[in-house]
């Protein structure tokens, strides 16, 4: 219930259940995008297209190396302008450089956002800027035209009471004002944990306002995190949680055993999930020409039981079914018809 309240608070629109479009295969979500957004997405000279993986958890799944596998394999058959990972990627140490370095050099444009999992084991935040090669924690980065904000939720707030901090400091939202202030084109803001939403940061309304500032610019926010697929609006900012690559987590309170037991015992933390078949992942293509994003669909299946056949109640605003789904589902994110 607080969690609802404090939707309710912020003022999200979830918007509505999908309609196929018969002819395409895409959802069609209607003003989805505001008139602004839609402007700033014609101005692109041409459509831009970035692939998308969240929440591999490598450290997690036996299997994360062959679900990234077919991550690039797929952008490598139909090359995007970019690809990205959306954080909880893999620990950074140097066990895990070999799935880094094949990330790293699948693409020109391989970019990483920080996950609250990927400094697990005592890692620090200077040791993983090492192992990753980044030079900051939040950074931008101009995609054909399209400037790709990339923030770190992981900052510890003032009065931190404990658990995997999830807040955008002081420093960083000045930093942030600033790069909305100076780039006049569209953008496209990243985060791991959602900026609104079930989940989202702690000082989710304080960044919401500085986002709102610049809404005519903002394309999209994009986060991870969540593990759900989910589509929702802040005044006239859309947000989109794109689903994990590998699971749904499920907690110590529901074990759930959907391998054999030699993967079990040499990977506990399976237990505490519904694992999906397949790995997820997605592509953006923000195309000038419609003013629209359109996000590329992919749909498997649970690996044994669900959530809800586990007894996962659901949490505040997150629905088994609608958000909680082995699916990254078609859209076309749109705004209201060009008068």
């Amino acid at each position: 219930m607080v969690e609802q309240e404090r939707d309710s608070q912020r003022k999200i629109v979830r918007l509505p259940r999908r309609q196929f479009l018969q002819a395409m295969g895409v959802a069609a979500c209607s003003l989805a995008l505001s008139s602004t957004a839609q402007a700033a997405t014609r101005s692109l000279a041409k459509p831009v297209q970035i692939g998308l993986i969240a929440d591999l958890h490598h450290d997690v799944m036996h299997d994360a190396p062959a679900r990234l596998d077919a991550f690039l394999e797929a952008m490598a058959t139909d090359p995007p302008d970019a690809i990205l990972q959306l954080g909880d990627f893999a620990q950074a140490k140097k066990q895990n450089r070999p799935l880094v370095e094949q990330f790293r050099k699948a693409h020109p444009l391989a970019l990483h956002v920080i996950g609250n999992h990927d400094t697990d084991g005592g890692v620090s935040f200077d040791q993983l800027l090492e192992e990753w090669q980044l030079k900051s924690r939040y950074y931008t980065k101009d995609v054909k035209g399209l400037r790709l904000i990339v923030l770190d939720g992981n900052e510890r707030p003032p009065e931190h009471k404990g658990g995997y901090p999830s807040h955008i400091g002081p420093e960083q939202r000045e930093w942030l004002k600033k790069q909305l202030e100076s780039h006049q084109g569209p953008m496209l803001i990243i985060c791991h944990q959602p900026l609104a939403g079930p989940s989202c940061i702690d000082n989710a309304e304080q960044v919401q306002k500085i986002l709102n500032s610049a809404s005519d610019r903002i394309l999209l926010t994009i986060n991870g995190h969540t593990h759900i697929d989910d589509l929702i609006r802040t005044g006239d900012i859309t947000h989109l949680h794109v689903n994990s690559a590998s699971y749904q987590w499920v907690g110590g309170g529901h074990k759930n055993i959907s391998y054999p037991a030699e993967i079990h015992e040499a990977h506990p933390w399976i237990e505490y999930t519904c694992p999906y078949q397949d790995s997820l992942f997605t592509t953006l293509t923000f195309d000038p020409k419609s003013g629209s994003v359109q996000v590329t669909g992919k749909k498997t299946k649970w690996v044994g039981k669900s959530p809800k056949q586990v007894g996962v109640a659901n949490q505040p605003g997150v629905i088994d079914g609608e958000q909680v789904v082995p699916e990254i589902r078609p859209r076309q994110i749109q705004g209201p018809a060009r008068q």
